[in-house]
């Protein structure tokens, strides 16, 4: 059996229960927030309904740094305060239930098993590796595309239109994010284990 890993997050997490409780909720909001700011950062296509974002890198890197639990809880409570009216949501408009129900809709609820499972994948010890970060990145996408291209089907009907529009767009900006993780998170937790070997007197 595969001995489970710690996250980023779990490095400074303090033994003592209450406030483990406290630090974990402040990361649940951290992530919701970097989330939401990470969909601010949109490039809207002339030719599709789904915007150029940040949020797909946001979403998976928070599954990395916060582990399935509290990424999961992230993106909850960052559904919650887009549907409670706060203009988090990439799509225009930017508040609201119906932005689920857009053609936005399946991309970000799968954003919530894409980081679920990314997470887990860091518990495994998959972000400290630079391809294993890379076969991570990809199955996390993979996840939110089966999502998010599914739903589009019920606006572009089942073609390959929905490919056109939905997938092809991000591909360059997708393998660009995935580089940067793979780059990022191995090299993270080599400086922190040069940080914690011990050095000869």
């Amino acid at each position: 059996m595969t001995t489970a890993k710690i996250t980023f997050a779990d490095i400074l997490r303090p033994a003592e229960k209450n406030l483990a409780f406290t630090y974990d909720i402040f990361l649940i909001l951290v992530g919701s927030l970097f989330i939401a700011a990470s969909a601010q950062i949109a490039i809207y296509l002339p030719f599709s309904p789904v915007p150029v974002t940040g949020q797909t890198f946001a979403v998976l890197f928070t599954g990395f740094l916060l582990g399935p639990k509290r990424a999961v809880l992230s993106l909850v409570l960052y559904l919650g305060q887009g549907i409670a009216g706060l203009p988090v949501f990439a799509a225009v408009p930017k508040a609201g239930v119906q932005v689920l129900f857009g053609p936005t809709g399946g991309y970000i609820v799968g954003f919530i098993p894409a980081a679920f499972i990314t997470g887990l994948l860091a518990r495994q010890g998959w972000d400290r590796g630079v391809w294993s970060t890379v076969a991570a990145m990809i199955i996390g996408n993979c996840i939110l595309y089966t999502f998010g291209l599914i739903w589009l089907c019920c606006f572009l009907g089942p073609s390959y239109l929905v490919l056109q529009k939905g997938l092809y767009p991000f591909l360059i900006g997708d393998i660009l994010k995935i580089v940067l993780a793979a780059l990022v998170l191995p090299t993270g937790w080599k400086l922190l284990a040069m940080l914690n070997t011990p050095r000869d007197a």
